[in-house]
């Protein structure tokens, strides 16, 4: 068993739902177990600041799967959502975004699948959840995820009620 973070985003219909939805989702796939998620958030947009406000979320599983394997099942929650990704299109507005942020101790670039994720260590909108549902957790290559969040600007996140 490996134990891997999902990224969950959302700012299109009822966010929040869509993202409880897929954590129900994640708790439901075969060789993974949900551990643990952390409180929904909303997030200021980032990258195109002219959309609505996102609400992210972290999950931690156990998982007999493969990165890859654990990465193709995230893109078919997706779709399952209703997503459909446009190529080259990026922090646009989504109805569900699910991110593989780490997997175990994995560092993998290959196309289509980079671990740790490429932007972790600089996104707070990622680390605060992910530091609450997983405090101990380390980004192979760059060292602890609580060193990461200490030293940015968290402003504009809020966790929901």
């Amino acid at each position: 068993m490996t134990l891997a973070a999902v990224g969950l985003g959302a700012n299109l219909g009822n966010a929040a739902r869509t993202l409880r939805d897929a954590i129900d989702a994640l708790d439901n796939v075969a060789g993974t177990r949900l551990l643990r998620a952390s409180r929904l958030y909303r997030t200021p947009a980032w990258g195109v600041t002219d959309q609505p406000d996102f609400v992210n979320a972290v999950a931690v599983v156990d998982t007999t799967l493969s990165a890859r394997d654990l990465l193709d099942v995230l893109l078919a929650i997706e779709r399952d959502a209703g997503r459909v990704r446009i190529e080259g299109e990026r922090w646009g507005p989504r109805i569900l975004d699910l991110d593989l942020l780490l997997h175990g101790d994995a560092i993998i670039d290959e196309p289509g699948l980079r671990l740790p994720h490429p932007h972790l260590h600089e996104r707070a909108f990622a680390l605060l959840p992910l530091l609450e549902a997983w405090p101990d957790a380390g980004i192979p290559g760059i060292g602890p995820a609580r060193e990461c969040a200490g030293v940015m600007a968290a402003d504009g996140i809020e966790p929901l009620p």
